[in-house]
């Protein structure tokens, strides 16, 4: 496994670094190798692919995770803070996706799988951060562009997001802290994806997913252990989603 992010060193307001996620991996028994990455950079992001392939001797899985957010509307969004969540969320997923195709190709049950939301039109959402939805509707077309053009390939694509607010940093300074005790934890959409990533459905592409749909389909029925308040019980419905 690789665990890619820009920084590689200790943040004030996060916890771990990639080097710590890395330990993390390899104490649970798996493989790991921590690569400081800006998916801004075509050429580093190439060279990380390349690493990869080097360390693990081919490349399984793509998961399109890299986000920036802004939840301003167009009045009041800097342009220089669109290009950055843009370059991040659109392009980068654009970047990362290209750079892993080739090797993609030469793997059985490869897969790309991009953390962004099922593309609703509803005013509501297109109104209040149309800068930001459209850098995360970017990368949900993208995935499900390549769905189409690599199923002759063998490449499974398809977009995974929360039902319900993660309990993130995202969610906890970007957004407000408030909301962490209606949030449930990461480990519901790490188990969602590797219930995708584990599947041998070869019609399982070209799709906007749930964590919650994914696992009740894989036969969860009880949710409770994900939330991060076991009292609370209204739960915040995460952005772009109406039910």
């Amino acid at each position: 496994m690789v665990i890619a992010a820009k920084s590689d060193t200790p943040h004030p307001k996060l916890s771990g670094t990639i080097h710590s996620v890395a330990r993390e991996v390899e104490e649970a028994g798996g493989q790991a190798m921590a690569v400081k990455l800006d998916v801004r950079d075509e050429k580093e992001v190439q060279s990380a692919m390349a690493q990869a392939v080097d360390r693990f001797g081919g490349l399984d899985v793509l998961v399109n995770n890299a986000s920036a957010i802004a939840l301003t509307p167009v009045q009041h969004t800097d342009i220089d803070r669109f290009d950055l969540i843009h370059s991040v969320n659109t392009r980068g997923t654009l970047v990362c996706s290209k750079a892993a195709i080739p090797y993609l190709k030469q793997t059985e049950n490869a897969q790309i799988l991009t953390l962004s939301p099922p593309i609703n039109l509803a005013p509501h959402w297109l109104g209040p951060y149309g800068p930001y939805t459209v850098t995360k509707y970017g990368m949900t077309l993208l995935t499900l562009g390549l769905a189409e053009e690599l199923k002759g390939d063998g490449v499974r694509c398809n977009c995974l997001w929360p039902q319900t607010t993660i309990a993130t940093a995202a969610v906890e300074y970007a957004i407000d802290a408030a909301l962490l005790k209606r949030s449930r934890t990461p480990a519901i959409m790490a188990d969602a994806a590797m219930a995708i990533l584990t599947s041998e459905e070869a019609s399982l592409t070209g799709q906007c997913l749930t964590d919650e749909q994914v696992l009740r389909d894989s036969g969860v029925v009880d949710f409770e252990p994900y939330k991060v308040d076991p009292a609370c019980e209204h739960l915040m419905r995460d952005l772009y989603l109406d039910r």
